[in-house]
């Protein structure tokens, strides 16, 4: 059996996935087990957080996110977002939930909200975009780092640099679906089963086996999460 785990991005799209985290959800997803993420995304941010601590009771709600900033496209003021940003992380905190972070040239803010809050012992910087400056702050902090198919574009030299240094037991791999679809995929919705050439390009890049990230990941989300009892590490 595999995992799906629905990540949200505001309020009432947490309380939607409640709906994909019922106790009949492993016969209908075919054979996999599908747990919840409940969060604010920086582009949401201005929706506020009211009504998310509640979802993280839930026993299938397994990390508090895609929290974050996003100075990029600024979908939310900048203050609205680290306000929000903050609260999620005291949330995730007071809750001893999983943090997944969001971070678009934003990364001073974010790194000064995780030392003024306090960054949660167990947290991940999603589709990571930064440099090996970047990554080493990152550990620094003892953060995961879960790298997507930007390794596989021509121009992401530095974020191949940063999977390049970044310690194995500190790495993960996804896909950001439907978006950042890998090469040679590239014009085409992007979608779970691609995280293969991501974790094919991140062994190419780092001298080592495929076989090595996918149990070297597979692990690490695993104890990231909180669900190695329902798994083999096997998969």
């Amino acid at each position: 059996m595999r995992l799906l785990i629905n990540v949200a991005t505001s309020v009432d799209n947490s309380c939607r996935i409640m709906e994909t985290v019922s106790v009949d959800t492993v016969s209908a997803h075919a054979g996999m087990s599908v747990w919840a993420t409940a969060g604010v995304h920086p582009h949401s941010a201005s929706a506020g957080v009211d009504g998310l601590e509640f979802l993280l009771e839930h026993p299938k709600v397994i990390a508090v996110g895609e929290a974050g900033l996003d100075y990029h496209y600024d979908h939310s003021p900048r203050k609205t977002q680290r306000s929000v940003f903050a609260a999620q992380i005291e949330m995730a905190n007071r809750h001893e939930l999983p943090l997944v972070v969001h971070s678009r040239s934003a990364w001073d803010d974010v790194f000064g909200i995780f030392d003024y809050e306090g960054i949660p012992e167990r947290t991940v910087m999603h589709c990571f975009t930064g440099g090996v400056d970047e990554l080493r702050e990152c550990i620094k902090r003892s953060a995961l780092v879960s790298f997507s198919g930007i390794i596989t574009f021509a121009n992401a030299d530095k974020v191949r640099d940063a999977v390049e240094v970044c310690p194995l037991e500190k790495l993960l791999v996804e896909t950001d679906s439907p978006y950042l679809t890998p090469v040679p995929h590239r014009g085409q919705p992007n979608r779970p089963a691609l995280v293969t050439l991501v974790g094919e390009e991140t062994a190419k890049i780092k001298s080592i086996t495929v076989d090595e990230v996918e149990n070297a990941t597979w692990k690490t989300a695993l104890k990231f999460y909180g669900v190695e009892d329902f798994y083999t590490t096997s998969g």
